[in-house]
C-alpha cells in the first residue's frame, strides 16, 4: 500500500514492511537483502507452504501445498521494497518473472504481514523440485 506522503511531497521513509525471501536474497546468498539501504533488519527465521523449484542460478517458489520452503523474515523500508521489485523482474500486469503476494508468515509466537515473491507459474515447466525446500542447502550442496 503506498505511503502518503509528507507535507513536503516527500514520501515517508520510516514507513516499514516485512518480507519473507528465500532464496538468493537470504542472509550469504549471492543477492543478501542486507546490501540493501536502509539496512533490512532480521526478524525471523520461518518456513511457508510452498514447493520450491530449481531455476538455475537462483530458485523459484509456488505458494501453497504439502511442503515447506525455508526462508527469513526481514523489516524493511519501503524504497527498499521497490529495488527488491526490480531484482525480482515484476510486472505491474502480473507478467514478470515473480508475482508480488502477501502471506501471514508464523514465525514462533509470532504472525507477519509479509511480502512474498511467487515464481510466475509458466517459469517452472521442466524444473527440478528442491525437496528440501531450502535453497541456501541445496546451492551449498550443487
Amino acid at each position: 500500500m503506498p505511503q502518503s506522503p509528507e507535507p513536503d511531497g516527500v514520501p515517508d521513509a520510516s514507513a516499514q514492511h516485512h518480507v519473507f525471501v528465500y532464496g538468493t536474497l537470504r542472509r550469504g546468498g549471492r543477492n543478501d537483502i542486507a546490501r540493501y539501504r536502509p539496512a533490512p533488519v532480521h526478524v525471523a527465521d520461518a518456513c511457508i507452504a510452498a514447493t520450491l523449484y530449481d531455476l538455475g542460478a537462483y530458485p523459484g517458489a509456488v505458494l501453497g501445498g504439502e511442503r515447506r520452503v525455508v526462508g527469513e523474515i526481514y523489516r524493511i523500508a519501503q524504497q527498499v521494497e521497490a529495488e527488491l521489485d526490480r531484482l525480482e523482474g515484476v510486472a505491474d500486469d502480473g507478467s514478470g518473472e515473480y508475482i508480488r503476494r502477501h502471506l501471514i508468515v508464523e514465525a514462533g509466537a509470532q504472525r507477519f504481514e509479509c511480502l512474498v515473491y511467487e515464481i510466475h507459474p509458466s517459469r517452472i515447466e521442466g524444473r527440478a523440485v528442491i525437496d528440501s525446500g531450502d535453497w541456501m542447502a541445496h546451492a551449498a550442496a550443487s
